[in-house]
Formats: C-alpha cells, sequence, structure tokens
C-alpha cells in the first residue's frame, strides 16, 4: 500500500516492486481511494480504506502478505489491528518521529490543511504537506511547482488530509501509543533505509518494540525513502519464507 501522493501516473514504483516478485508470487497493486482511477467517497473515513484492502484480499483468495509503504505501512498496521486476513505485514518507514531527534509535525496540522483544502488551494496543500510533514526545504517546494509533473500532485491533493489524519498524532516527538495496534496478531517486520535520517531509524525501532507480534527491523544498507523496488521485493519475499 503506497504512502502520500503516490499513484501509477506519477510513480512507477509499484509496478516495478510486483514486476520483481512476478516469478514467485501473484502480486496485487492498487491505487489507494481518491487517487487515479480509484473512486471516492465523501466524507473521507480511514475505515473505508480498510475495507478497500480487506476488498482485495478476498480478491486475492481470502488472506494475503501485504507491504505498507511510509503512511501506507501505518494504514496496514491499523488494517492488521482491525483483523483483516494478513499473514505476514511489512512495514517500510512509517515516517513516526518519537523522540526529539526531529521537530514535530505542526499540532494543527490537520486543521491547517483541511483550512487550505475547503479554500480551493490544491497547490498551496501539496506545498504544506511537503515542507511540514515530508520536510522538504520550502525552496525546493517552490522550485517542484513549476515542473509540468506538480499537476499529477495537486489532482490528488485532497489525499493531504486523508493521510494527515492517517498518521495523526504519530509524529509528536513523543512514544507510540501502546494500545492503537495491541489487538494485532499478524507476523510484522518494519524495515528502514541506512541512509535516512536518524529519527527514522528511532521511529522504526520504536515502532518494533510496541507491536505484539514483531518480527524485529531491518535496515536496508545505503537506502532512503526512495527505496530501490528490487530489494525491497528480495527482503519482503525473505521475510514471507521465513
Amino acid at each position: 500500500m503506497d504512502g502520500g501522493f503516490a499513484y501509477r501516473a506519477i510513480d512507477p514504483w509499484a509496478g516495478m516492486f510486483a514486476g520483481a516478485l512476478a516469478d514467485r508470487h501473484t502480486v496485487y497493486t492498487y491505487e489507494r481511494r481518491g487517487r487515479g482511477e480509484s473512486g471516492n467517497t465523501e466524507p473521507y473515513a480511514k475505515e473505508r480504506e480498510i475495507e478497500d484492502l480487506a476488498a482485495i484480499i478476498a480478491e486475492a483468495g481470502g488472506s494475503a502478505a501485504v507491504l505498507g509503504l511510509s503512511s501506507g505501512g501505518v494504514l496496514c498496521l491499523d488494517a492488521a489491528a482491525a483483523g483483516l486476513p494478513i499473514t505476514h505485514l511489512a512495514v517500510y518507514e512509517a515516517p513516526v518521529i518519537v523522540d526529539d531527534s526531529h521537530a514535530p509535525r505542526p499540532d494543527d496540522y490537520l486543521a491547517q490543511a483541511k483550512q487550505i483544502l475547503a479554500e480551493g488551494r490544491s497547490g498551496d496543500a501539496v506545498a504544506y504537506a511537503m515542507t511540514t510533514t515530508f520536510f522538504m526545504p520550502e525552496e525546493d517546494v517552490a522550485a517542484m511547482r513549476a515542473e509540468p509533473w506538480f499537476g499529477a500532485m495537486e489532482a490528488v491533493a485532497h489525499t493531504v488530509a486523508y493521510d494527515g489524519e492517517i498518521m495523526d498524532g504519530l509524529m509528536s516527538g513523543k512514544p507510540l501509543p501502546e494500545d492503537r495496534w495491541n489487538s494485532s496478531t499478524v507476523k510484522t517486520l518494519v524495515i528502514y533505509g541506512g541512509a535516512s535520517e536518524q529519527w527514522v531509524h528511532n521511529g522504526a525501532k520504536s515502532l518494533a518494540d510496541v507491536l505484539p507480534v514483531s518480527h524485529g527491523t531491518e535496515c536496508l544498507d545505503g537506502q532512503n525513502h526512495d527505496v530501490d523496488a528490487n530489494l525491497l521485493a528480495e527482503t519482503v519475499a525473505k521475510f514471507i519464507a521465513s
């Protein structure tokens, strides 16, 4: 499951990941609610996204191993806690901030994002997310707005609030809640990139510590949030076979 903004028109990553596993597994990829060719129903509720994943798993035969990237990883953890028939869950760099190794997301982030969207300022909503949750420098985001592909990001600007809601309370610089996922019975591997910042490493280790059926963490040397699809596919395949 993809994280913020990702869908096929602007990000071929999911297809590359599926291709790397196609000789061993049947792989299902899909565009999350409100993105690309997928439909959308307002008002948004995280539970509808969990139902979407449940529908994919049903199509796959009733159970499946699942990979979640970034905020999509947190959504997959919520799905596991809700009892979806997931056999193995791999989470790559869920962007949790658990200490002072990085400044937290603003407390009013979700309210501000919704206000910007309500005013019809889709480009500003994308820029706000990029600077305050992706932590990109403002000058880099300003340059992005001149790129031809920025319009494809604006097309899914409404999902800024969706992922903002999923991550609410998890980027505060405080310890993770111990009860959010405690009903999960799914073996879960938390993966992160060795070249990512220290706050990402700390968050991954803290996440593995609070999960009830943790398979621990795995660090992929030289990788960051933009992880190599083939390398992650091999890591996930080994985990499924374990």
